[in-house]
């Protein structure tokens, strides 16, 4: 049986990746796609979860609309990484589809209580709707198997020397969400760093022989860099879902910096176990790369 699952996003170039490995996955079920402003404004994010969804031919799946600023502070946005659209300089057209009329929160918490199984929500944006659904709706806490993450680092950040953009746009969000009690699964740049894509690579793609695999090609030309994309980082979030054994993971404590005046967004982890705190998240630092690229070759491989 499939894995009911949610994501929670704001693609983002590699958010449309790991969309498209999940809804092409046999192992997972997509019964919902939340938005979160993080990469770009709310209104940019959510048409781009519209019109890949249309782009691919999965209208049935609802795209609910989220938070449109971080808890306490300012939106940051990301368009020297993804873009002024989100998604470098591809057109997907406009969507076919509509926002769901329900607001994100409603959605999973709605999708959440009625699954007959535990669901499992990738967060590969800022963690603000996260926050928002524990904090309003406890009751769903139970009924979460797991939340796999793309966001923090131990050992140095993107947006800072100390924090990745996801846990930096909102740090309070991310307290919260460590501190839930949720079973999380942590990807930090420690492990996405770990999975460059080489032009080679992103030729096969491209010549795939599908309207997916140009477009996917297309997005990754906007990050190439040099010789290579330096990271495919939310994909890793979508990919543990489906495959564990690509990854390793260490039990730890991870505390969240929303005080410091340099650090603001670090996600301390305790890999030592220095301080003797309660484990709160399994946070990967290994990955099998060549394995991870090949499933995302074959997630194309089977789209239009």
């Amino acid at each position: 049986m499939s894995k009911p699952i949610i994501i929670d996003c704001d693609p983002g170039i590699d958010d449309a990746i790991a969309i498209l490995l999940a809804i092409a996955s046999e192992e997972l079920d997509v019964k919902l796609i939340t938005t979160c402003a993080g990469n770009q404004t709310i209104e940019k994010i959510t048409s781009n979860a519209l019109k890949l969804v249309s782009f691919i031919g999965e209208e049935q799946i609802e795209v609910a609309k989220g938070a449109d600023k971080p808890l306490l502070r300012d939106l940051v946005v990301a368009s020297e990484a993804h873009g002024e659209s989100g998604f470098g300089e591809i057109d997907l057209g406009e969507p076919t589809c509509s926002v769901s009329q329900r607001s994100a929160l409603e959605a999973m918490r709605d999708v959440i209580l009625t699954s007959d199984q535990k669901v499992a929500i990738v967060a590969i944006g800022p963690l603000t709707n996260i926050a928002l659904l524990v904090k309003s709706y406890p009751e769903v806490v139970a009924k979460i198997e797991q939340l796999s993450i793309m966001g923090g680092a131990c050992f140095g950040g993107n947006r800072t020397p100390v924090a990745e953009f996801n846990i930096y746009v909102d740090p309070e969000a991310a307290q919260i969400v460590f501190n839930s009690g949720i079973p999380i699964t942590m990807f930090g740049l420690d492990v996405t760093h770990q999975v460059p894509m080489f032009k080679e690579e992103i030729e096969r793609i491209r010549h795939i022989g599908n309207q997916t695999g140009k477009i996917v090609a297309g997005m990754l030309d906007f990050y190439f860099r040099g010789d290579r994309v330096d990271a495919i980082h939310d994909p890793c979030a979508v990919a543990y879902l489906i495959d564990p054994s690509l990854f390793t993971v260490i039990p730890c404590n991870v505390e969240v910096e929303t005080k410091g005046e340099f650090t603001r967004g670090q996600t301390v982890v305790d890999k030592n176990n220095i301080t003797g705190k309660q484990k709160n998240a399994n946070v990967a630092f290994e990955v099998d790369r060549e394995r991870l690229v090949e499933m995302i070759y074959e997630a194309i491989k089977k789209l239009k």
